[in-house]
């Protein structure tokens, strides 16, 4: 290896280093995570506004509570009760194990049975976070920086599904009066749905209303949505608040110690990680003031991720509002029922609450196309790994063709190089001259400069797509390829773990030695030799130093950025290279035959005069 490459391969790598531990310093600043936001735009039917209001109608009209529940509540008067404490209440649907508090009526844990954390080994814990100052479902009178009501409930189990809490409650609202009231919350579940509902009742004992800074309460997510992660070592997780409102997605990625207005319309709300989601739906979304997404950090040095909604301000005897919620997964196959009333037990529809999900936007066509082929060879060979390499070689084997075309292409601009550097000679000071000549050469020789980028941008479409795909696909994770290896798709390969931090190499490796990664350099570096070897073979001439770099530099940074990457998207990168590797060998040889033969000087040939004529 010459001088030159090692310096290539200490600049890159310098390089990278420095902007992995510079780069998280600046990556939770406000602004950043601001720019970060993904806009998702829907399109906007024309009966959808319609439609949408019709369902709310529907949902609305639902009887919240029966008079019997009225009158329990107006009888709770914590002046008359004895003292109370505080229990626990469980509810099991079958999909969740929920525990209330009587503080607030709140949720303390919410763990979803049929799905397993990987840390844990138990139910996916998705009321995470929770401390004595934050629950999940918790209310507080008045704004969003209000402290959440921490006063105990009496309650009232209704059935096996329906729990009711309430309580009375004396405030001051900002006039600076003295309001009494009568606080409900009901929540009402059914056996293996991941959505339920929550009623919030407020009953003015003064026919006054309730008015604190312009809000009546704000009701709040969990406080983090798990299972738990370390944004420091896996880049491929995040949490985002997503907003809807009826036209666009907007999904707005959280840093750390954020705490900002969402004041914008929206028809319902809530906080997502890469597979897990809670949604809040009001059945009439005017009665929301402005929502606010958080990321403080509370316990344990682990920042928050929390959404918040304001109830407007009211002025009558009371208001009943009804919230439909979903807490589950953040996939298509649980999502989609909630589209259409007859798939679920609530009849609940006119949502979209699909649109929910991570996508590439105005590639979503081509991730659904990719997903269905993965179902598809996943009925037949039950190992997702094996369908990743599969449809990564039918993919290479389809695009086979354009990869030829390229080719081609390349060795027509080999040819014409000559004529081209000519011109650009002759017509140096004269642009306009220049290109109209070089494209008279190009018209003579039928080659269209476009046509070797038409290709790659294709490629690069499938390539963006699948990228999205393999690295939030949902089946993928907990998905088994190799046991030892890589017991999870949707996480990195292991094959020696330690448990004693090593300066600087534990923070990046998080205690784990990947081979993954590995092999995927080394075939990416052997990949860019063939390449370049078969652009020798067509007469190429590049930059040596920007051949090395781009042959060792950029291995080199991808090595940085995806050694913590899901082993499923980088198993779908290394099968790309093994599979590259064989084609451009092809290619190549194929292209040799083809690539135009270079000029050598004519053989002087040494004449010898007759004898007899010599002088």
């Amino acid at each position: 290896m010459d001088k030159n490459t090692v310096w290539a391969i200490v600049l890159s790598t310098v390089v990278i280093i420095g902007a992995y531990l510079i780069m998280p310093l600046f990556m939770n600043k406000d602004k950043i995570v601001q720019n970060a936001a993904e806009t998702v735009e829907v399109e906007n039917l024309a009966d959808e506004n319609s439609s949408e209001q019709a369902a709310n109608a529907n949902l609305a009209s639902d009887s919240i509570f029966t008079e019997q529940e009225l009158a329990a509540m107006e009888a709770a008067d914590s002046e008359t009760q004895p003292a109370l404490t505080e229990e626990k209440i469980t509810i099991n649907t079958g999909y969740a194990e929920i525990v209330f508090t009587t503080k607030g009526g709140d949720i303390l844990s919410y763990k979803l049975q049929n799905h397993i954390d990987m840390d844990t080994q138990e139910g996916v814990q998705l009321s995470d976070n929770v401390s004595e100052i934050n629950r999940t479902c918790a209310l507080a009178l008045g704004t969003a920086d209000a402290k959440m009501i921490d006063d105990i409930f009496t309650y009232e189990r209704i059935d096996d599904y329906t729990l009711l809490f309430k309580k009375n409650f004396k405030v001051r609202d900002s006039s600076g009066n003295i309001r009494n009231f009568t606080l409900g919350k009901k929540y009402t579940f059914k056996p293996e749905e991941y959505m339920f509902k929550l009623d919030i009742l407020i009953h003015s004992m003064d026919n006054s209303g309730l008015d604190i800074n312009g809000a009546s309460y704000t009701l709040r997510t969990s406080p983090q949505i798990g299972p738990r992660y370390n944004p420091k070592l896996n880049k491929y997780e995040n949490r985002q608040f997503i907003a809807y409102n009826g036209k666009k997605a907007k999904r707005q990625m959280l840093g750390s110690g954020q705490f900002k207005a969402y004041d914008k319309e929206l028809l319902w709300g809530g906080i997502a990680g890469k597979y897990f989601i809670e949604l809040f739906v009001p059945t009439d979304p005017s009665i929301w003031n402005k929502a606010y997404y958080s990321s403080k950090v509370e316990t344990d040095n682990y920042a928050n991720a929390q959404g918040f909604f304001e109830r407007r301000a009211f002025s009558s005897s009371d208001i009943q509002d009804s919230y439909y919620i979903y807490f589950g997964p953040r996939n298509e196959k649980d999502l989609k029922i909630y589209n259409i009333a007859e798939n679920n037990a609530w009849n609940f529809s006119g949502h979209k609450l699909t649109e929910s999900l991570q996508t590439s936007g105005w590639l979503s066509w081509m991730e659904a196309i990719l997903k269905v082929g993965l179902e598809l060879l996943h009925k037949i060979i039950h190992n997702w790994g094996i369908c990743i390499i599969i449809i990564t070689i039918i993919l290479k084997v389809l695009l086979f063709p354009l990869s030829i075309k390229q080719s081609k292409g390349t060795i027509k601009m080999q040819a014409l190089q000559p004529k081209l550097q000519a011109i650009q000679k002759k017509y140096a000071g004269d642009q306009q001259k220049m290109q109209i000549e070089t494209q008279k050469i190009y018209k003579e020789a039928g080659y269209n400069p476009a046509s070797g980028c038409l290709p790659l941008v294709f490629q690069f479409i499938v390539l963006i797509a699948m990228y999205n795909l393999f690295n939030n696909y949902f089946e993928f994770r907990g998905a088994m390829f190799i046991p030892g290896w890589i017991p999870d798709l949707s996480s990195g390969d292991s094959v020696f773990s330690w448990e004693k931090n090593i300066p600087l190499i534990s923070s990046f490796t998080g205690n784990h030695l990947r081979l993954l990664p590995i092999i995927y350099v080394a075939t990416q570096i052997l990949s860019t030799k063939i390449t370049q070897l078969g652009g020798a073979t067509m007469g190429g001439n590049q930059n040596t130093m920007n051949m090395k770099l781009l042959t060792y530099g950029m291995p080199i940074m991808f090595f940085f950025l995806f050694y913590s990457a899901p082993a499923g998207l980088l198993l779908y990168w290394l099968t790309s290279n093994i599979w590259q590797v064989g084609q451009q060998l092809v290619i190549n040889k194929m292209m040799s035959k083809e690539a135009p033969a270079e000029k050598t000087p004519a053989k002087v040939q040494k004449t010898i005069p007759p004898k007899g004529k010599r002088k």
